[in-house]
């Protein structure tokens, strides 16, 4: 079992001394979620939040994850990094796949690309991307940006995309992995068919369980159950060494753990200090004990 750090939109001056804190007590990697902007006005309804309200995201920190990332990467020496995650349907591929290749040839192969559609229409809007088509859209950017890593000519004609052969340098010395997030039948599939891995934003064992095994049942269904695959997942089980074992049963990779419920909007009052006393904590009660 592998353990991210999720610093739950924390102030901007605490991403560095919490990500060193988490190198040094033995986390594997830190994971960050991602945000355009939050609209003046717009759909009350977001899926994430067991009232469907959205108002907690009301003028929370958010870096932009390439940026965030090799800011990291450069003061730290191994800690992984991931997304979770990004919104790719409202991103334009080819410079994605920039964005991807430049960091991996900076980083190594210290990242993994945890994507998603994105539940907001505003996102659409103010990016001047289409929402109609937003999930074959999702497929296409998925193939056209593994293609791009490739480091040799790659083009694509799809339905919504048409790109002539192009190659970018440099490329990665092993592809960046692609993980898809989302718990709806759609995701899963896509996960399957196009993914290196699956992303789940949470849920009850029992429930982890069943889409994993869909996961698992699509895999074979797409004759790619042969290829490597990460499974990720947050979940109320991994705080204690018994939980690990218990995601560990049911094919969890790598368990992405905070400590601060965002969705119930928790005031972020812990110092720095506090933080890292939290992380120490878990470390010693959680990851010592399941390894």
């Amino acid at each position: 079992m592998r353990f991210a750090y999720h610093h739950s939109m924390c102030p901007v001056e605490q991403y560095l001394p919490l990500t060193q804190a988490a190198e040094r007590v033995g986390f594997d990697a830190v994971t960050f979620p991602d945000s355009i902007c939050y609209p003046r006005e717009g759909d009350p309804d977001y899926p994430y939040n067991e009232d469907g309200s959205r108002e907690f995201l009301d003028g929370v920190p958010f870096i932009d994850a390439f940026v965030l990332v090799a800011f990291l990467a450069g003061q730290t020496q191994k800690i992984g990094f991931s997304t979770s995650v990004t919104k790719l349907a409202v991103r334009q591929p080819v410079i994605v796949a920039k964005q991807l290749t430049s960091l991996a040839a900076m980083i190594g192969d210290r990242f993994k690309f945890g994507v998603g559609i994105s539940p907001w229409k505003e996102d659409f809007i103010v990016s001047q991307i289409p929402w109609e088509k937003r999930g074959k859209r999702m497929d296409e950017m998925l193939e056209i940006v593994r293609g791009l890593m490739s480091g040799e000519y790659f083009g694509y004609k799809g339905e919504i995309f048409d790109i002539p052969e192009i190659k970018m340098t440099p490329a990665p010395a092993r592809p960046v992995p692609l993980l898809v997030g989302g718990h709806a039948e759609p995701a899963l599939k896509r996960a399957a068919r196009l993914g290196d891995g699956w992303i789940a934003a949470g849920g009850e064992l029992a429930e982890l369980k069943k889409m994993i095994n869909r996961i698992n049942e699509l895999r074979k269904e797409y004759q790619r159950d042969h290829l490597p695959f990460d499974i990720q997942v947050m979940s109320s089980e991994a705080y204690t060494a018994d939980g690990i074992k218990r995601l560990r049963d049911i094919g969890v990779d790598e368990v992405l753990v905070a400590f601060r419920d965002v969705y119930k909007s928790e005031p972020d009052t812990k110092t720095v200090e506090e933080k890292i006393a939290g992380l120490e904590w878990f470390a010693n009660e959680v990851i010592a004990k399941s390894r």
